[in-house]
């Protein structure tokens, strides 16, 4: 035990050494975003400076003040003039015009000031470490002619959006021209504070950087209260909100900062996708064009989860982005006696020095802690990785990471169109079946049926019947492959349709699906069916009929009826303990790895499904389940039904859930 501890200090001090790294932007000194080199100019106000290396490679004056070795003797050399005190002035501010346009850090730390998060008084803009890593990020688009996309998940407090704002004053100020920019957050008034910062540079920057040598300013533009003109810049800089959304619109913006994009407002009328479309929408894909959406997690499933995961997954146009609270330089705390706070770790801090966090970080971490009653509300203010950043503190029934490894194997359909038969419902519409590749179509394909071998009961159709019209509750179908089940596997989604359309044209469109599938066992969510009237006449005759036609439907008989001559009831029926029986099933799915999804969809509804308080079950408000419970319901039939079996002859089967039917 000893040792151990002895290893873990050792390490320890390894770690802050490696934070503790000297850095001082003014002369570039630990800068680590791009290659530098080393020029020293003794009469220069900063003598010893570290500068980009594009700096001596590109420009002909540092070139030749490199050799010449001075300032003086540049001015003699080169200039052939006698040595002035204006001259020199004049060569340095010549020096720092070129090196503002190259070395970001090095403009922040001298023109630009902020306000000090620890105190009343401003200063100038470091950069700690967060911001060091996000300009990497930044830069190398940059400096790689590449358009500047970025997708930032923050933690709380270490300037993220302070830098983004300053990054783009940076291009207006000192690299372009008539370059327009949108700030855009969830409130108006975090907008104008974005903007203040902005303001805040504009009054101390000093007149001789600009080309028309005037002291920059905000000045009105053409009566619009939300946009502003950078004077000498011709360059636009406009605020709105999610709130105001049409302040925005059409503001010809080349970059952008959406900012707590998590807390944007989802409604029928107004969606954050939309308005990030109305947006960047106008956003040209050329060198210095940006766009960064930045946010604090604030729960899952919403567009910002969804647009990080893209991210994640590589199929966005931004780069994602995440700093964990302990890369911040001000949560730490000193530690009186390593030995004891070492052996007190439990399994929570030891998870945190696993991912990298010095032990004076979990010391913070476990004090701030005791201001929550909640540890999943302080995994949101200060995530550990980005995977807990996304928790929130309801009752969710799925864990995040097993939803996160489940994402994994998701990808996008090989394959999108829909499946034909000889008529759209009836007997005929089971004949010359055909999938169709269509734009449009609803039916995702990533595994098409295999014709070469013939498994009795090898794929399963599952169905959950949802509303007809676009603002309902979607219907879902989907098909699992259970070959590899033979052979100690899992079974896997291979063909899923999801969309609207009236039930019993839905049904027979499984029908279709199931059939096209080497006559997959179809099993039908019939709540719905037994429910509902349609033209006066109840509806569960859909089934009796699609029986008659499709001999592999899935039937049920309840523990009270076995033993009765009751005729067997078409579909699966969702009532409280069969509802509570799929979902423990499906938790210990994803705890087990049972089964291998493939659309990144049912991995949100996952990630939204929670227990209700009245004790019931279903997605956050504004959330769906639908794919969800295809899931629940086809995983439970997977392991619950006989294995495939390799069979020329493709006989009935009926499934038996011996479970009362008592509705919810």
């Amino acid at each position: 035990m000893f040792d151990k501890i002895a290893i873990t200090i050792k390490e320890n001090e390894r770690r802050k050494k490696e934070r503790a790294i000297s850095y001082h932007p003014e002369t570039g000194e630990g800068s680590t975003i791009s290659q530098r080199i080393c020029i020293h100019l003794p009469d220069a106000p900063i003598p010893m400076q570290y500068i980009p290396r594009e700096m001596l490679d590109e420009v002909e004056l540092v070139r030749l003040l490199r050799r010449e070795g001075s300032i003086s003797r540049f001015i003699e050399k080169q200039l052939g003039e006698s040595v002035k005190k204006e001259l020199k002035e004049e060569v340095w501010h010549r020096w720092i015009a070129v090196r503002i346009r190259y070395d970001f850090e090095f403009w922040a730390a001298l023109f630009v000031r902020i306000k000090d998060k620890l105190g009343e008084q401003d200063i100038p803009f470091r950069l700690n470490r967060p911001q060091r890593r996000l300009l990497k990020e930044l830069e190398e688009m940059r400096r790689n002619n590449r358009p500047v996309r970025i997708i930032l998940l923050k933690a709380r407090q270490w300037g993220g959006s302070t830098l983004i704002q300053m990054y783009m004053a940076w291009i207006q100020l000192v690299h372009k021209k008539n370059w327009n920019s949108v700030i855009c957050a969830h409130l108006k008034d975090s907008a104008a504070n974005i903007k203040g910062m902005y303001s805040k540079l504009l009054e101390n920057y000093p007149p001789w950087l600009m080309e028309n040598k005037v002291q920059p300013r905000f000045q009105p533009f053409e009566r619009m209260n939300n946009t502003s003109l950078i004077s000498g810049t011709g360059s636009k800089v406009t605020i709105g909100s999610a709130e105001t959304p049409e302040s925005i619109r059409g503001a010809d913006a080349v970059m952008a900062h959406l900012s707590e994009v998590a807390f944007w407002s989802d409604t029928r009328t107004r969606t954050p996708e939309a308005l990030v479309r109305s947006v960047c929408g106008s956003v040209a894909l050329i060198p210095y064009s940006v766009i960064v959406m930045e946010s604090t997690a604030n729960g899952t499933g919403n567009y910002f989860h969804q647009e990080c995961e893209r991210a994640k997954r590589g199929e966005s146009d931004k780069k994602f982005v995440f700093v964990p609270w302990y890369e911040i330089e001000m949560y730490t705390l000193p530690i009186q006696n390593y030995q004891e706070f070492i052996r007190e770790l439990n399994e929570y801090d030891i998870m945190l020095w696993n991912l990298g966090a010095t032990l004076e970080a979990i010391a913070w971490y476990k004090t701030k802690l005791k201001e929550y009653a909640d540890h999943a509300d302080m995994k949101a203010e200060y995530p550990s990785d980005d995977i807990e950043a996304f928790t929130y503190s309801g009752e969710r029934v799925f864990d995040v990471r097993q939803i996160q490894q489940m994402r994994k194997n998701c990808r996008p359909p090989d394959k999108r169109g829909e499946i034909h038969g000889q008529a759209l419902t009836g007997k005929k519409s089971l004949e010359n079946l055909k999938f169709s590749e269509e734009p449009g179509g609803l039916l995702q394909i990533w595994e098409l049926p295999d014709k070469n071998n013939t498994f009795r009961n090898r794929y399963i159709t599952v169905v959950d019947i949802g509303g007809r019209s676009q603002k309902s509750d979607f219907s879902v179908i989907v098909v699992f492959d259970r070959f590899w089940m033979t052979e100690g596997g899992v079974p896997e989604i291979v063909a899923q349709w999801r969309g609207h359309t009236d039930h019993d044209i839905l049904a027979w469109k499984s029908a279709q699906i199931a059939s096209f599938y080497n006559q997959a066992l179809l099993v039908i969510e019939s709540n719905t069916l037994e429910t509902e009237n349609t033209d006066g006449e109840h509806t569960e005759y859909i089934l009796d009929t699609i029986a008659a036609s499709y001999p592999f439907l899935y039937a049920r008989t309840s523990s009270d009826k076995i033993k009765e001559t009751i005729p067997s009831r078409w579909g699966f029926h969702m009532n409280r303990s069969t509802k509570t029986l799929i979902i423990n099933h499906q938790i210990e799915m994803l705890r087990e790895n049972g089964y291998i999804e493939r659309d990144i969809q049912a991995c949100y509804e996952h990630d939204v499904f929670e227990r209700k308080s009245n004790g019931s079950f279903g997605a956050m408000e504004g959330h769906h389940d639908d794919i969800l419970i295809t899931r629940c319901i086809g995983t439970y039939i997977c392991y619950t039904e006989p294995l495939p079996q390799n069979k020329e002859v493709l006989p009935k089967i009926t499934g038996k859930i011996p479970l009362n039917e008592s509705s919810i």
